[in-house]
């Protein structure tokens, strides 16, 4: 009955072992959590740049652009990073449970004078040999395990050994159960838990640092779109002065016209000439700031290679319209930022809780159960010459017949006096839920506030767009009404000019108010929390 108890005993911790380790290998090992990026020593070049090089240039649309801006840029691959490092932690949380196998031999060879015949030889010769095999693990119910084997062989030159070399064996098991203090499954499991926690905590900011960066290309590659279109109207308004020049020297030629009204053309080709110049460099600056968010920058090839972005600035169908209080309600439910914060708020409730356990008394249930053995040479005790041998398989068959036990239980209790270590973690608990609670209230007002802006600033822009296109209708029909006007002889050149430049400050802004209504789109998207959804990323995606 006693060796079914042992075994029952040796089976159940031996089963939860085997299933703690299984779900362990199945799910949170280092393979499982590594991903084979981190294991390199050297960073990749920009990846799938080529695959966009088309006639020369590196053509991309706005999806394009996204992709390459997760795939490439060093500050995702730096956010990313903070997420690897805290997917460690469960493995950290963990190596309280991990079983623990140690293994030792060690031999002693001793010599000494006796000063008795008791000591069975005038110079009494020992040779201690000890063999140990032990395996130990904590489980996350808080019982402690102990298994245990140890061999010892013992050589003397005393004549009173029954046995000589002597070889006995001890197989042993030993349990510890914390009855209050760290009692059962909470107790253990609560650094597992909120290192799991904190990797979803850390793969929410990922995603809202993710969903901040889609903005930041969205904008960069609209800047570009915006700085060529820019040039491309200060171009035109170039052309135009050209043009009203060259037909003043043309007329100033032949009289028509008096020699100082030449001046004024040649001012505004001057002038044109210098917007030009700055659109020049307004595109280049924005080219390479989008290249170096796209990742073109880290391959000189595609840092010197021209840029064709295909996205147009005009709208498609229907502006989008959308009701302030449902976008608040959408962001509310969508964004990262807030499962961040919960995760944060859980894992204040178990520290919390875990200060308190660590306020108990600690009271703890322990068990042992050992069988012995002894083998060797038998000597005779009538016959001194007589030996009986008697080896290390017959002491083993003593130990696993049980036949020989030792067991025991204990109850210890340590009761401190003053926990003032637990009563500042208790402390330290309470204020940072309390600063988790105003960061949540706080994040809800900053959201809030973020959807406002983002929905007025959509209304803006569609207003805008509506005007801006009004005023160039209104601009060109301006310009040929004036340079009718000036081909009749009715009014001079600076009506022209003048209306020349408001034509370009009409188109120049059309294309900003189309540009700001895409980037308003984008900004309310961020917003709500969709802005991922709405170009197909998934951070799962990105962490392979």
């Amino acid at each position: 009955m006693r060796l079914r108890f042992i075994l029952c005993l040796a089976l159940l911790f031996t089963d939860a072992g085997l299933l703690e380790a299984q779900s362990l290998l199945q799910k949170e090992t280092f393979r499982g959590l590594t991903n084979r990026d981190v294991v390199s020593e050297t960073l990749p070049g920009p990846k799938y740049m080529r695959d966009h090089v088309v006639d020369g240039k590196l053509r991309l649309n706005l999806q394009d652009a996204i992709a390459l801006t997760l795939a490439n840029n060093s500050n995702v691959r730096l956010q990313q990073l903070s997420l690897e490092t805290t997917k460690y932690g469960i493995l950290r949380a963990h190596q309280p449970f991990d079983p623990v196998v140690q293994a030792g031999f060690n031999t002693l060879r001793s010599t000494s004078p006796t000063f008795t015949n008791l000591a069975g030889a005038p110079t009494l010769s020992a040779l201690n040999q000890v063999t140990q095999i032990n395996y130990s693990q904590t489980f996350e119910n808080g019982t402690a395990f102990q298994a245990g084997f140890s061999a010892t062989k013992l050589s003397s030159n005393s004549t009173f050994n029954s046995f000589n070399p002597s070889i006995a064996s001890s197989l042993n098991f030993q349990f510890a159960q914390p009855l209050l203090r760290n009692r059962w499954l909470f107790a253990n499991q609560a650094p597992l838990v909120i290192a799991r926690r904190n990797v979803r905590q850390s793969l929410a900011n990922f995603e809202a640092q993710v969903s901040d960066d889609i903005l930041r290309a969205v904008s960069q590659y609209w800047n570009v779109v915006e700085a060529r279109g820019n040039l491309e109207v200060a171009r035109k308004s170039q052309d135009a002065a050209d043009a009203s020049y060259k037909r003043d020297k043309r007329a100033l030629e032949l009289g028509a016209l008096p020699p100082l009204d030449i001046y004024r053309s040649e001012s505004q080709v001057a002038a044109r000439r210098v917007q030009v110049i700055r659109a020049e460099y307004a595109l280049k600056q924005a080219e390479d700031t989008f290249r170096f968010t796209v990742g073109a920058d880290l391959d000189p090839y595609f840092r010197a290679i021209d840029l064709d972005l295909t996205e147009t600035p005009e709208s498609e169908g229907e502006l989008l319209t959308i009701d302030a209080a449902a976008a608040l309600e959408m962001a509310l439910d969508t964004r990262p930022e807030f499962d961040a914060v919960r995760q944060s708020l859980a894992n204040d409730h178990t520290n919390i809780r875990l200060a308190h356990n660590n306020l108990l008394p600690d009271l703890r249930l322990g068990g042992t159960y050992s069988s012995n053995g002894l083998g060797g040479n038998q000597i005779d005790s009538v016959t001194p010459a007589q030996v009986t041998p008697v080896g290390l398989g017959d002491s083993l068959n003593q130990v696993f017949g049980f036949g020989f036990p030792s067991y025991g239980f204990s109850l210890t209790l340590n009761l401190p006096i003053k926990n003032r270590g637990a009563q500042a973690d208790l402390g330290t608990g309470l204020v940072a839920r309390r600063r988790d609670l105003y960061n949540e209230r706080l994040l809800r007002e900053q959201i809030t506030l973020e959807v406002a802006n983002a929905v007025h600033q959509l209304e803006q822009a569609k207003l805008s767009l509506a005007a801006s296109k009004e005023s160039l209708d209104l601009a060109q029909k301006n310009l040929a009404a004036e340079q009718r006007k000036y081909e009749l002889g009715s009014e001079t050149i600076f009506f022209v000019l003048e209306a020349q430049t408001e034509l370009a400050q009409a188109e120049s802004g059309l294309l900003q108010a189309e540009i700001g209504y895409r980037l308003a789109v984008a900004a309310v998207d961020h917003a709500t929390g969709n802005l991922l959804a709405q170009y197909h990323v998934k951070t799962a995606d990105l962490m392979r």
